[in-house]
């Protein structure tokens, strides 16, 4: 039976605690939440690893220095969506990280604003010249762009965030998220061991479907998707690590080929991007 036909299956915390969650599946949005979700005030203990590569700039091992290099490609790639839509104007970022994506925002002109929970993340920020804020309580202005960039899954209360999104996207704005996706094919070959479950970190795991209809309760219409091409390699060299492979990196790279092979048919990459604005005349 595929994992996508059950309606829960045990996943384990391969990065910090080693600890098993489930995930449980929801018909009515097609996608997972992960069960028991940690109280808020363990949450901060399950980001405490030097694996945790978004929260720090290592470039330590080789996958290390891969994603930093796919980073600063990836920057221009973001851009140039959100060119289609928005050439200038105000720009919040949640979720910020170490503030790369802002630095760069800052360089093309964009006034910038950030969101970032983790303090270690933060001063790393600082220094590249971006204030983030910790918490969305801190943020009352509108803006022509919010992005949120692999955080989606990661917040703790989903309907707080998406009346956050609707409040603070300026009318004719634009919304861009990007999540994994569990229909992809990476997620099919690996199933419990695919690492963008991610588990507890990632508390929901979404679709496309998941997308459109969480986002059309808050009138928020998705618009375009586009793919994630390199998250395919970095998800799958991770996973073939959990299955303790020899020569996971190369048996990664190969299934992160064969999944993004995949979707230029079934349109069903392993990371989206989603674009999304208001609904008209709502």
């Amino acid at each position: 039976m595929s994992f996508l036909d059950k309606k829960s299956i045990t996943v384990k915390d391969h990065s910090v605690s080693q600890e098993d969650f489930e995930l449980r599946y929801d018909d009515k949005y097609d996608m997972w939440s992960t069960f028991p979700k940690p109280l808020t005030e363990d949450l901060d203990a399950y980001y405490e690893s030097s694996a945790y590569i978004s929260h720090t700039d290592a470039k330590s091992t080789l996958i290390d220095k891969l994603y930093q290099q796919v980073k600063k490609w990836m920057l221009g790639y973001k851009f140039k969506i959100i060119q289609r839509y928005q050439s200038s104007g105000h720009l919040l970022d949640l979720g910020a990280g170490t503030g790369d994506f802002l630095a760069e925002a800052k360089s093309r002109n964009w006034q910038v604003a950030g969101v970032e929970p983790n303090s270690k993340a933060r001063d790393l920020a600082e220094t590249k010249g971006i204030r983030l804020k910790s918490d969305l309580s801190a943020i009352s202005d509108t803006f022509e762009v919010i992005t949120m960039w692999h955080v989606l899954e990661h917040v703790y209360d989903l309907s707080k965030y998406l009346e956050f999104l609707k409040k603070h996207l300026s009318e004719n704005g634009v919304l861009l998220i990007a999540v994994p996706n569990f229909k992809s094919r990476d997620a099919a070959q690996y199933e419990a061991l695919w690492a963008a479950n991610d588990v507890p970190r990632h508390l929901y795991h979404f679709s496309k479907t998941s997308i459109e209809k969480l986002f059309n309760e808050v009138n928020l219409e998705l618009v375009e998707i586009r793919p994630l091409f390199f998250d395919s390699f970095y998800v799958s060299i991770l996973s073939e690590k959990y299955k303790g492979s020899t020569l996971s990196t190369l048996r990664g790279m190969m299934a992160g080929l064969r999944s993004n092979l995949s979707a230029m048919r079934t349109k069903e990459y392993s990371s989206q991007i989603y674009v999304l604005k208001h609904q008209k005349g709502v």
